[in-house]
């Protein structure tokens, strides 16, 4: 029988996924393993890495990091083998009303969510871990384009990351290495309790949704898949949004 065709596959790649302990990094990291990657995981909570390697087929790797740290993205690339893929996800929330905003509300956010992607995108391209032909993703969110009370700092974050990634994209074409955002809505993480709502008000408000409901992490890591494989070759620069149907949000 002839071999299936595949473009999704992942098969013989090697990707990096941050934030990998829980939610949505945790899901973009079994699925990948899962389309036959080799997965390097890496996330600050060590018990929760090794419970999300414990996850996944296939001979990964797990790297303690906290990327706000130097020394920690230092020896985080020093154990890396060269990339052909790289997924940030690692990132935090935040809800704070604006007539709020402290200098320490604007660093807790924008160090993990911004600074620390950046300055780890510097060490792998200056200690040339990605190879040719690979494929960048930053998960973003559709709050920077969807502004809600008291996200501004987050939102700030997220639209910074895509400013970023544009630029990035421009610079890594010549190597055909693509780079592109995906900008969920909501999605069922630890994440979309922080504005305080309970589970009960957030299920009657996924009723909004034209597919009626949040998305899932798996969500995520199935477009993720298409952005890091072979069948999104032709695709760099872009944000792609993943609403649900969700145009207001």
């Amino acid at each position: 029988m002839a071999e299936v065709f595949n473009p999704f596959s992942l098969q013989g790649k090697t990707i990096l996924v941050t934030g990998a302990s829980a939610g949505i990094g945790k899901a973009i990291a079994i699925a990948c393993a899962r389309m036959g990657a080799r997965v390097v995981v890496t996330a600050r909570n060590e018990a929760r890495l090794e419970a999300t390697l414990a996850e996944m087929p296939g001979d990964n790797l797990a790297v303690k990091a906290d990327l706000t740290v130097a020394a920690d993205i230092d020896a985080l690339v020093a154990a890396l083998p060269t990339l052909d893929g790289v997924v940030q996800c690692a990132g935090v929330g935040s809800r704070v009303p604006c007539k709020m905003i402290s200098a320490a509300d604007i660093a807790e956010v924008m160090q993990p969510n911004f600074q620390a992607p950046v300055l780890l995108q510097t060490a792998l391209l200056q200690a040339r871990k990605i190879n040719k032909e690979a494929s960048i993703v930053f998960i973003a969110s559709r709050a920077a384009n969807a502004p809600s009370k008291g996200n501004a700092v987050y939102s700030a974050s997220k639209g910074a990351i895509l400013s970023y990634a544009k630029c990035l994209a421009l610079e890594l074409a010549p190597r055909l290495i693509r780079v592109n955002c995906i900008c969920p809505a909501m999605v069922w993480t630890n994440l979309i309790f922080e504005g305080g709502l309970t589970e009960e008000d957030l299920h009657t408000e996924e009723q909004k949704y034209p597919l009626k409901r949040y998305g899932k992490p798996e969500d995520v890591a199935n477009l993720c898949i298409y952005l890091l494989s072979d069948a999104s070759t032709w695709m760099t620069g872009s944000a792609i949004d993943l609403t649900g149907g969700a145009r207001e949000l």
